[in-house]
């Protein structure tokens, strides 16, 4: 999902994009610096020694940040400080609400998870800033929606633009699957090349150009493949996530399910109903896992019967 914002960006001219990191740093760093060279962008990381929330990184990057094209032209036009994207949703009560006057785009106040109807427009997470705004943020952890933009909106110097393309919250596993099938649908509509072909794909996939597919395998829908990955032959997969250097033994069955890095689903095993595997977890032959949410470096030997977290 972050490749997919900065293969986004780069196709709107940013030649440069810093991130800040802190979970696993060298997992990110590793895999970021195979995609610099191949998108033709600059990727820049800025990492935290603790979570600094969402403004502290900013604070932390000051000197490598620098000065969408909609959105630039929009912030020009307002002459405030700071500009955020905001996007319509059928819930509000589930998030924090932006009130702003329709017309010019001014934020009057941010009301988090209203129990009545203050408006449907939510924070989409995408900001356009003032150098200025840097000198409000403190290096300390940091909310920007909590701490910063607040203190912008009452003093009228902040507004937002109503998101033209489609916006979803990842955050949950589930949400991450339905997120990944309309990515691989965008690709479809652009024609990709990035997507999978042959007689084994059914719909929507991606396969790592160094993964390696057996024979007689059946891939798809809405699958993703990553680099490393070996999947023997008599595979089935469908509507899953398969990461980083995987092996899917011969005959196993994968669907609706999110596969960590470096794991093994043993032969003939099945794995579905939004069954997560950490980083290098080991699934044995013939296991069958129903929801199960497995933490990094275990080793499955006996079935998951019913949704539940193995620590």
């Amino acid at each position: 999902m972050i490749l997919h914002q900065i293969e986004a960006l780069k196709a709107i001219g940013v030649t440069e994009v810093v991130l800040a990191i802190n979970y696993q740093p060298e997992v990110m760093l590793n895999f970021l610096k195979d995609f610099e060279a191949k998108l033709e962008i600059k990727i820049t990381c800025s990492q935290e020694t603790e979570p600094l929330g969402t403004a502290g990184p900013l604070a932390l990057a000051r000197d490598k940040l620098i000065d969408d094209s909609e959105m630039i032209e929009f912030h020009k036009s307002h002459g405030g400080e700071a500009s955020i994207m905001v996007t319509k949703v059928d819930e509000p009560s589930k998030y924090g609400v932006v009130v702003m006057e329709e017309t010019t785009g001014q934020v009057e106040r941010f009301v988090e998870k209203p129990k009545l109807f203050v408006g449907n427009k939510i924070n989409a997470g995408i900001y356009l800033l003032n150098p200025s705004v840097l000198d409000r943020i403190e290096l300390r952890p940091t909310s920007i929606e909590k701490e910063v933009f607040p203190k912008i909106a009452a003093e009228k110097k902040l507004y937002a633009m109503v998101l033209p393309g489609f916006w979803m919250d990842i955050g949950q596993p589930r949400d991450y699957i339905t997120g990944l099938r309309l990515y691989l649908d965008s690709l479809r509509k652009k024609s990709s090349p990035k997507l999978a072909c042959g007689t084994h794909i059914i719909g929507n996939v991606l396969v790592d150009e160094s993964a390696k597919i057996g024979e007689g395998c059946l891939i798809g829908p809405d699958v993703a493949i990553g680099p490393g990955c070996v999947v023997e032959s008599g595979v089935r997969l469908s509507r899953c996530t398969v990461m980083r250097g995987v092996r899917i033994k011969k005959h196993a069955c994968i669907s609706s399910s999110i596969i960590g890095w470096h794991s093994t689903v043993g032969q003939w095993a099945r794995v579905e109903n939004m069954t997560i595997l950490g980083e290098d977890v080991h699934v044995g032959d013939e296991i069958y896992s129903n929801g199960g949410v497995v933490l990094p470096h275990k080793e499955i030997k006996s079935s998951i019967l019913k949704p539940e977290i193995v620590m």
